[in-house]
């Protein structure tokens, strides 16, 4: 019969007719035969099972087995003992290999068909012992889970006794480690998906059937899992295994790990990183559970640095499984914890916010039941780490824009959020905290590294850098062998511009730098301390000028420099704080500026005046419409505040004698102690009542089309707050003027005129006022509009204007009618003389402070290149124009200004604005800079540099060479060199990075320190990751945001 049937299946007859023959073969199985009859049909099934060539061969073998096993049990058991199955195990069959699935499928259907035969036991206590040995080879995907179905099937299979039980679970534990899919395509994912999901239901049952399995297997993933054996990788298929661990153990397990003194971090971190890996896994459940109890296991201990490391190491991978809706949930509670408890620096949030407003559109388009409420979650944890991390409007934007049309969570749940995910203890080392710096930024501008709260200096710093024709002349300077603060400062401006770095750390210029009063660490006012710097430049110029005089060979200042001041004879201050032919400083060439105050007694008439220089004009903000509740003793304050907040310089004029007790070195933060009072009554409502009012007096414009529009009608701009400052004022009550004609006090008019301008006009706006009833600072929150184009008056003298006369008449009497004002305001010449030239300006930078107080917040800035080397939005002609104007003056204006608005059209959009945010600096736009305060209201602009245009810069007109025309002039030989050596030094430190991790990938740190970082991290939000952080792992000092 077998050689018929072994013919039959192998000839060439149709397969209808092969079929009809097998039935009939199967039939005769009840017939009795042989011994040697039935051994025969159980070797040829058998052999057509395991080597047959095609299907139909192997299905015959199957039923003839099947059939003859049935009716010939005793025959089929002695064929199939002990010695075949261990041969099929070992050896395999012919060229069938012992590891293929087909022999683990034979030795279950023969199992089946001996089960009820005492035989059967003999072979279970084989197969404990063999299913061991294979489980130990490691076998493939496809044979472990047959092996497992197999042992589903017959558990008496599994190994007995706790010691071979525990043996068995952890090898096969080991052996999914190795699991690895065989393809990409959806079928074959599916299938490895559906091996593995075999495998784990096994283990599952094991340490069901027998506990005592389970916490040492537990203990084997783990050592797996936490390995750093670079050569090895574990495969994401252990990720199934979580979901069959009881949620009960979460407790005792995360406490035995986080503590287990044997556990180091370098493997900790690893496993971490593996489990967080584990959330691609599908159908995986819990795993999301388990990794968050581990991150607050870890916090709990405070083992912050690895926190840090792997928050951000894979919080870019956790992100990315955001796109796929099957393992949505899970990442997305991953991700709010490690972002929400990650509040000490927002570059973890920072690597992300690139890939925001992708990931939203692409959900809202996609359409599935789920997104709506995924994309409610996910904006809540954005809204709440841009409010812990405000500061970074140009980041943001976008963001805001994507999200505007769902819903925003109120202030109080923010912080609520953000107060119960902080990390429960801190530290103040954090070594591992510090940013990953690359190369410098597509920008090609340079950060500043914030060592600790350095930020007041970093905005500054990156503006004077960004005031180009300054920035030159630092650069051009010949100090080799002289230590003064302007060579650690062209030392800088030198790094800025030249080094491969992305950000820079400035330790030497600030430690040089900074006031004397200023405390280490601690947040500073930017305006104090760029009236210091300026100061001490000015001051140190003197100096050294004074030594060069004094002893000619010891001169450390360039024959151009020196050539220099001659010139520009035009810009020399007409009484300059220089006596008689002295040369003028660089910091009184480009910041200095001349302001005139003329006091007039309103009882006889008499005159006085006083000049100064400036650096910088402080612009209190306008009074409110409505004063009539405003009592004496308010306006009294307000004469005061005037008086001493309106002009705050670094060095006063040497005729201003008489009139010296203006506090020169008044801070923003001590001067000014009621900003928000108004002007007196008496004044206001003489103006008022006639229709004259401060900008009737020759008041500040800026060009139509051009300023920001205002959110509101009462929305001021820069161009009322210079006008509120050059407004005429009342000095009476406690405020009243000593005439020293009338010999008494005396009612009196005082008006401020600005007699020459600066190169670079530096304005500071009145924010902190502080409030006498609850005894705290507060800050002025008003928006601000920031016009790009603003037109300075400026009083030009007879000798410099070659006119007789330019002076106003004082010849004013209360009584007057408003017309009479009006008309003896007006000079004694024509109506047209009068009107002073006005030098039209352009904006620079703008340094924003956010925060809602003067001792907490983040300052950074915005600025743009601007050259004076040749004509600038059309200006100069305007320029020359006004210089000259007669009665044609009205329509000058007009024409100056369409000028103006055509020029900004065709240029604004190639003078590109950046974003200089402590390490970071990114593009930016002029429409970014005008509505900051109205996107972000904790954001304001506080200090503005407008630089002034005109046909040439009088400084480039001296460089024979051309180096400032079209950039910036050759380093000396000793800057290059130091630079040179130290992009040589980052170089090193980028491959000696990458070699660290290649080889250590789970070191202590997966980060390295750039030149000039602290040991340990700053505290408050303006720590070396750059910007507005959190409060750090101190709340001692703690910023607001």
């Amino acid at each position: 019969m077998d050689k018929i049937l072994e013919g039959l299946v192998s000839s060439s007859h149709p397969l209808p007719v092969k079929r009809v023959i097998v039935r009939r073969v199967v039939e005769s199985a009840e017939t009795p035969l042989s011994q040697a009859q039935c051994r025969a049909m159980f070797a040829l099934s058998t052999r057509l099972i395991l080597q047959g060539p095609d299907l139909f061969q192997r299905q015959v073998g199957r039923q003839v087995l099947d059939a003859y096993a049935r009716f010939h049990r005793d025959e089929f058991e002695a064929f199939f003992n002990r010695s075949l199955v261990l041969g099929l195990l070992q050896r395999g069959y012919g060229e069938l290999d012992s590891r293929d699935p087909a022999i683990l499928d034979y030795i279950q259907s023969g199992l089946r068909l001996i089960i009820s035969c005492p035989s059967v036991l003999e072979l279970f206590v084989l197969l404990q012992v063999e299913v061991l040995r294979m489980v130990c080879e490691r076998p493939a995907p496809p044979l472990c889970a047959r092996l497992c179905q197999l042992l589903g099937d017959f558990p008496q299979c599994l190994p007995r006794g706790r010691k071979l039980s525990l043996a068995f679970c952890q090898q096969l534990v080991r052996s999914m480690a190795h699991f690895q899919s065989q393809g990409s395509r959806e079928a074959e994912l599916r299938l490895y998906v559906s091996q593995v999901t075999q495998v784990s239901g096994l283990l599952r049952s094991v340490w069901k059937a027998e506990p005592d399995t389970l916490l040492p297997s537990l203990q084997e993933l783990f050592a797996i899992i936490s390995s750093t054996d670079t050569s090895f990788e574990p495969s994401v298929a252990l990720a199934s295994l979580v979901q069959h661990i009881p949620l009960q153990m979460i407790t005792v397990l995360i406490r035995s790990l986080t503590t287990d003194p044997n556990v180091k971090d370098a493997s900790m971190t690893q496993a971490l990183c593996r489990m967080i890996d584990w959330l691609s896994w599908p159908l995986a459940q819990h795993v999301e559970t388990w990794v968050i109890a581990l991150l607050k296991g870890l916090a709990a201990v405070q083992k912050f640095t690895i926190l840090i490391d792997v928050t951000l190491l894979k919080i870019e991978l956790v992100f990315n499984r955001l796109w796929f809706p099957l393992v949505r949930p899970g990442a997305l509670a991953v991700l709010s914890h490690m972002l929400l408890s990650f509040q000490h620096s927002p570059e973890a949030f920072h690597l992300l916010v690139p890939h925001v407003v992708n990931l939203i559109q692409s959900v809202k388009n996609g359409g599935l039941p789920s997104s709506t409420a995924f994309l409610v979650q996910l904006t809540e944890l954005i809204h709440c780490m841009m409010y812990h991390y405000s500061g970074f409007p140009e980041l943001y934007e976008p963001i805001l824009e994507a999200v505007k049309e769902l819903p925003k969570p109120s202030e109080e749940k923010i912080k609520l959020i953000l107060s119960q995910s902080a990390w429960t203890s801190q530290s103040n080392s954090l070594p591992s905290c510090l940013s990953r710096l690359s190369g410098k930024s597509e920008t090609g501008k340079t950060g500043l590294i914030n060592l600790g709260n350095t930020c007041y200096m970093n905005s500054v710093i990156q503006a004077l850098f960004m005031a180009t024709d300054f920035r030159r002349h630092v650069l051009s300077l010949n100090l080799n062998g002289c230590n003064s603060l302007m060579r650690k400062l062209q030392h800088l401006f030198a790094f800025l511009a030249h080094t491969q770095r992305e950000a820079y750390a400035p330790r030497i210029f600030f430690e040089a730098s900074r006031p004397p009063w200023f405390t280490p660490r601690s947040q500073q006012d930017c305006s104090e301390y760029l009236r210091f710097l300026l100061d001490r430049l000015h001051e140190e110029e003197r100096t050294l000028k004074a030594l060069s005089l004094a002893k000619p060979s010891e001169n450390t200042m360039s024959d151009e420099f020196l050539a220099q001041g001659t010139a520009n004879k035009t810009q020399t201050f007409i009484e300059g704080p220089c006596t008689g032919g002295e040369e003028r400083t660089l910091i009184e060439k480009m910041f200095g500026g001349k302001l005139q105050t003329t006091i007039c007694c309103l009882n006889c008439k008499s005159t006085s005046r006083k000049e100064e220089a400036f650096t910088d004009l402080s612009l209190a903000f306008c009074p409110p419409p409505s004063l009539e509740s405003i009592d004496m003793e308010s306006i009294t304050q307000s004469s005061k505040v005037k008086d001493d907040c309106m002009v705050q310089t670094s060095f006063v004029a040497s005729s201003a004698v008489e009139e010296s007790a203006l506090d020169n070195s008044l801070a923003v933060n001590d001067g000014c102690e009621s900003m928000n009072e108004g002007v007196p009554n008496d004044l206001h409502a003489e103006l008022s009542s006639e229709n004259v009012t401060a900008s009737d007096l020759h008041p500040v414009q800026d060009s139509k089309g051009v300023s920001q529009k205002p959110v509101s009608e009462n929305t001021p701009s820069v161009t009322d707050l210079l006008n509120y400052f050059l407004a005429p004022e009342i000095l009476n009550g406690d405020n009243k003027y000593y005439c020293e004609k009338c010999a008494s006090l005396q009612n009196a008019e005082k008006i401020m005129q600005i007699m020459e301008e600066p190169e670079y006009l530096i304005l500071t706006l009145l924010r902190f006022s502080y409030d006498p009833k609850c005894h705290i600072r507060r800050k002025i929150l008003d928006n601000v509009s920031l016009p790009l184009i603003l037109e300075l008056p400026i009083k030009r003298t007879a000798s410099s204007l070659g006119v007789v006369s330019r002076g106003w008449s004082v010849d004013i009497e209360l009584s007057d009618t408003g017309e009479n004002i009006a008309k003896k305001l007006k000079p004694s010449g024509a109506e047209e003389v009068c009107c002073p030239e006005r030098v039209p300006y352009v904006l620079s930078s703008v340094v924003v402070h956010s925060g809602i107080s003067s001792e907490s917040g983040h300052y950074y800035s915005y600025a743009r290149n601007i050259t004076g080397s040749g004509p600038s939005l059309g200006l100069c002609h305007q320029s020359k124009t006004m210089a000259l104007a007669s009665s044609n003056s009205l329509l000058t204006e007009e024409i100056s200004h369409a000028v103006i608005e055509n020029d900004v059209d065709a240029n604004e959009m190639t003078k590109e604005w950046f974003l200089f945010n402590d390490s970071r600096v990114t593009f930016t736009s002029f429409q970014s800079v005008q509505k900051i305060t109205s996107r972000f209201p904790k954001d304001t602009a506080y200090v503005l540099l407008y630089k002034k245009q005109k046909s040439s810069s009088g400084f480039s007109a001296n460089s024979a060479n051309g180096l400032w025309v079209n950039g910036d002039p050759p380093l000396q030989k000793e800057l290059m060199d130091a630079i040179t050596k130290d992009n040589k030094l980052y170089l090193q430190e980028q491959e000696l990075s990458a070699r660290t991790q290649a080889l250590q990938a789970a070191s202590a740190s997966c980060c390295f320190r750039p030149n000039g970082f602290d040991d340990n991290d700053p505290p408050g939000s303006c720590g070396p990751t750059g910007g507005g952080g959190g409060g750090g792992f101190s709340t001692v000092g703690r910023l607001v945001f």
